[in-house]
């Protein structure tokens, strides 16, 4: 019997468009694999681990193993008689690094292949060879390079070779509290579970994603974020579909939101310590508070601003969280309490079943002012207003936050004027005086534009 190539997985769990594994099922019989290495990388947050735990399932016949991945890779290879390690490489230069060691340890049996952005890392560049500082320039640049690949089909003679690992429970991936119930209700993990998403995603809500994405309480989304978070599709099957599918504002508007995620990739390649150093250095020194019961009440989502503490909740009880939402509750936490981004960051990597070290760093420096093309840091989102307009009727919050849900669409913005509600707290802050705290404290920060950055 032919020898057979292990194909390392890590945040690729899928069959299609998988060049590795394209590549190695060519040649004869292959053996799936994946090392939970809580030492290379950042370690999974509790939700991710949910996640992990049943996109492993769903894909199975994978080889689990646990422990440094320089030491486990090159074991399971010798283990199963591999002729050959390949791999799809990471943009992440923290997973990079790790690929760096399994390959000296494996010599000539590694082999790598594109990862999963539509360009190259590195690859969209400025005219004299520098870094993008704003989106648009970035994604006009990019769309003027070719055209990205097309994605691959499942390999049509894969066959699977038997290589003893560990159990899926042996992994210990689930989480000790039964948080995940929610979760359970509302995903499907899976490479199957993604495919179904964007085909009734690009069959009808995405025509009106242009009006209706700011939204949350309509289903205008594709809620594709995890599934892409995890690699059970390609950001190519997704541009792929996407151009074949009807044109319109809608479509351009969505391919755009994937350009986002094409520069948050970039910008974590170039700048390592994106999820807690700012890009912005003078922001090294913005006078943030530390105020943990402050921040237990905006976990929790007790703050007293009803469209915050919906999305907060939402956030809790599904591991998700509309955008415009995230925008939300992130200036909330930034602005109008004055707690340090990294903290917010820290919380959605652990809460988000969609935690991805570039989408998630980018935006939240985005939201502080600290990052690339950011929003200035004067923009504070008055979260009475922001619900007024995109929660008009309030079904959202009424949705998420039952101690409201007798109040109607108008009155429901701002409880507060009605009286105490039982259940309910008042507001944690006074926006208008924390707006004016915020400015205060930015207001000693500024620098000229030509400040030092990391750029």
């Amino acid at each position: 019997m032919t020898a057979p190539i292990l194909v390392w997985l890590r945040h690729d769990l899928r069959l299609a468009d998988h060049p590795a594994l394209y590549d190695a099922a060519r040649q004869g019989p292959v053996v799936l694999a994946f090392c939970l290495d809580e030492a290379g990388g950042r370690p999974f947050g509790g939700a991710s681990r949910w996640w992990l735990h049943q996109s492993l399932r769903a894909l199975g016949n994978v080889t689990l193993a646990m422990g440094k991945s320089e030491q486990e890779i090159p074991r399971l290879a010798r283990l199963c008689g591999a002729r050959g390690v390949y791999w799809n490489r990471s943009a992440d230069p923290r997973l990079r690094d790790v690929e760096d060691r399994v390959e000296a340890a494996l010599g000539d049996q590694a082999r790598i292949f594109p990862g999963d952005t539509l360009f190259a890392p590195g690859a969209v560049r400025t005219k004299d060879g520098g870094q993008f500082q704003v989106f648009t320039a970035f994604w006009r640049a990019a769309l003027a390079l070719p055209a990205p690949d097309r994605p691959l089909p499942v390999p049509p003679d894969l066959r699977f070779a038997p290589c003893p690992g560990l159990t899926l429970d042996q992994l210990t991936l689930m989480p000790k509290l039964d948080w995940w119930r929610g979760m359970d209700r509302d995903w499907q993990p899976g490479e199957a579970g993604a495919a179904r998403l964007l085909k009734d995603f690009l069959a009808g809500p995405v025509q009106s994603y242009h009006t209706e994405r700011d939204r949350p309480d309509r289903p205008a989304t594709s809620r594709l974020s995890p599934h892409l978070a995890f690699g059970e599709i390609s950001a190519r099957q997704i541009w792929s579909a996407a151009r074949a599918a009807a044109p319109g504002q809608g479509m351009e508007t969505f391919l755009k939101e994937v350009g986002w995620r094409e520069f948050s990739r970039h910008l974590l390649f170039n700048h390592p310590s994106l999820p807690h150093v700012p890009l912005r250095r003078d922001f090294a020194a913005f006078p943030w508070r530390d105020d943990p019961e402050a921040l237990r009440k905006w976990q929790m989502g007790m703050t007293g601003y009803p469209i915050v503490d919906a999305g907060m909740r939402q956030l809790w009880a599904t591991g998700w969280m509309h955008n415009r939402v995230r925008m939300i509750v992130a200036s909330f936490l930034v602005k109008d309490l004055l707690i340090p981004w990294q903290a917010g960051e820290e919380w959605f990597w652990d809460t988000l079943v969609d935690a991805d070290s570039a989408n998630n760093a980018a935006s939240w420096q985005w939201v502080a002012g600290c990052g690339a093309d950011a929003a200035p840091f004067f923009r504070i989102f008055n979260p009475v207003t922001q619900g007024e307009k995109f929660d008009p009727d309030g079904a959202y919050m009424r949705a998420w936050v039952p101690e409201l849900a007798h109040l109607s669409g108008t009155t429901i913005h701002q409880p507060w004027k009605l009286g105490r509600v039982p259940g309910y707290p008042a507001p944690m802050v006074d926006h208008a005086k924390a707006r004016e705290r915020a400015l205060a404290a930015f207001k000693g920060l500024r620098a000229p534009i030509d400040q030092p950055s990391l750029f």
